[in-house]
């Protein structure tokens, strides 16, 4: 893809991940679990500046699933009522097996997430051994799904490093990593952390991001906006604007983000520049 149709320099990819894996919706009601509720999220966080969707999915009794049928129906939604780059979660829950993860793309989206090593996650183990790694990699350039590659630690980027020496360049030619900062067993929502990750990455980077999850989102958030990065956010990452302030929508979360990087001079990236800029395949 030629470099003049990059997207300009101050505009900003922001990604909103509403719902994740993790939280019950009987601890917070306002999470959006169901295909109608995240469907009028993701439209509401498209109308307040996002310009991808990070997307992970409930069953009939909101507990996460990686259902084909579920997950073909949610990337036909979200198609058809945003404009919206959809990107579907392969990591899933902690608890699902590899081989339900790499069905993922079946449902063809337009990004997946792709992480580059196994995390403790609190207590439990987020496991992404070598050869699932490549081979979900592998999955991803023969379907044209353009990966982004998540960072828990600094292994990782390393790892990418070895990926991209190993199997080449993504489908696209693009190369987009997600720092994913905070976990309980990853690397820490610093932007001491942040610093080191980027200046360790490939140079065949084109862009990055970065999430903080919990109390580490601002500052994950104003360090990537002093970086020139772009910023997740979501209740996937976090439930509170503040000590004791419940988070009531995602779309309160893109709209701060938005904030932010006006003080940064960055506005809101468009989704077709977003396409842009990670070399997303034509909406089929």
């Amino acid at each position: 893809m030629p470099e003049a149709t990059l997207p300009p320099a101050e505009a900003l990819l922001i990604t909103v991940a509403p719902t994740g894996a993790e939280t019950a919706k009987t601890d917070c009601p306002q999470l959006p679990t169901t295909l109608e509720e995240l469907v009028a999220t993701a439209q509401e966080c498209e109308a307040a500046g996002a310009a991808m969707i990070h997307v992970h999915i409930r069953d009939a009794e909101h507990r996460p699933t990686l259902d084909q049928g579920r997950l073909r129906a949610t990337v036909e939604a979200l198609r058809e009522s945003t404009g919206l780059v959809v990107q579907l979660s392969t990591g899933g829950s902690v608890h699902d097996p590899l081989e339900a993860r790499l069905k993922v793309l079946d449902a063809a989206p337009d990004s997946c997430s792709l992480t580059m090593g196994t995390t403790n996650f609190g207590d439990d183990v987020f496991a992404n051994p070598w050869p699932f790694i490549t081979e979900l990699y592998q999955l991803s350039q023969e379907r044209q799904v353009v990966p982004e590659f998540e960072l828990f630690d600094l292994g990782h980027v390393a790892a990418l490093r070895r990926l991209i020496d190993t199997f080449g360049l993504p489908y696209g030619g693009r190369v987009h990593c997600d720092f994913v900062m905070g976990v309980p067993g990853g690397m820490p929502g610093t932007a001491d952390a942040l610093v080191a990750g980027v200046a360790a990455l490939p140079p065949e980077t084109t862009s990055w991001s970065a999430t903080g999850i919990g109390r580490s989102t601002l500052a994950v958030g104003l360090a990537a906006l002093a970086k020139g990065g772009n910023l997740r956010v979501g209740m996937e990452d976090v439930l509170t604007l503040r000590r004791g302030v419940p988070v009531e929508s995602n779309r309160q979360l893109v709209e701060r983000a938005v904030a932010m990087g006006e003080l940064a001079q960055r506005r809101p990236m468009t989704p077709a520049e977003a396409r842009q800029l990670l070399g997303v395949r034509p909406t089929p």
